[in-house]
């Protein structure tokens, strides 16, 4: 009896110290990975990196991890010429593999959820025009016009739609432009505020699926096979 005592202690010790080493293997992987994962050739902020299942040195020597979370910030890609900011990508990552000398990983599947705030859409646009939430998945696109009959500079606010073109697009249309008996007033407002941008530099495989106006930006719900994050 005292020596099966003692076998359960070492047991029990032993698994308590394995414990601690995976959790400390699993913190320091989570922090390499912030540092190394790329999405694309956009630039990004900051990375939070959480590796879920256990234990996790079993999944390091098969180089694959049944899910990986992954949040990056302030991520910098181009649509149009023109820079675009997506304040935060979240994504759920399965069955990510580790390439050799785990300085690649390949996402066989991901999901999640990009936002790119209005101020960011402003930017994006036109010279002189201005995008804000407008209410009942709507946004307000503001934007001055010349008319050159008139001799004079109108602006006007109109409530738009945005849709998701072709999977990397995003398209600001307004539903209605009042002519006001002005020649040619609609289509120098719409000139101004219906716009398109192609939003690139996202990590190949990665593609957006649907857009939803929210009062705090364009949501746009992402997924995608075979995604490269690394190397």
């Amino acid at each position: 009896m005292r020596a099966l005592r003692i076998l359960l202690i070492l047991a029990v010790v032993l698994g308590g110290v394995f414990v601690a080493v995976d959790r400390a293997a699993l913190y320091f992987a989570e922090s390499e990975a912030e540092g190394r994962i790329a999405f694309g050739d956009a630039e990004a902020g900051s990375t939070d990196v959480s590796i879920k299942g256990f234990p996790f040195l079993t999944q390091v020597a098969a180089s694959e991890f049944d899910r990986v979370d992954v949040t990056v910030k302030d991520i910098r890609a181009n649509a149009a010429g023109r820079e675009i900011r997506i304040s935060e990508i979240q994504a759920e990552l399965s069955r990510v593999t580790l390439g050799a000398g785990y300085t690649s990983a390949t996402a066989s599947r991901a999901s999640g959820t990009a936002v790119i705030p209005y101020a960011a859409l402003t930017e994006a646009a036109d010279d002189g025009v201005t995008v804000a939430y407008g209410g009942d998945g709507k946004v307000k696109v503001t934007g001055s016009v010349e008319i050159p009959l008139l001799g004079r500079t109108l602006t006007r606010s109109v409530l738009s739609t945005v849709t998701l073109v072709d999977g990397d697009t995003v398209r600001v249309r307004a539903d209605e432009v009042p002519g006001e008996g002005i020649p040619g007033l609609e289509g120098l407002v719409r000139k101004k505020t219906d716009f398109e941008r192609g939003i690139g530099g996202l990590p190949e495989g990665l593609e957006l699926q649907k857009i939803e106006v929210a009062p705090g930006g364009l949501e746009i719900s992402v997924t995608g096979s075979d995604v490269r994050l690394a190397g």
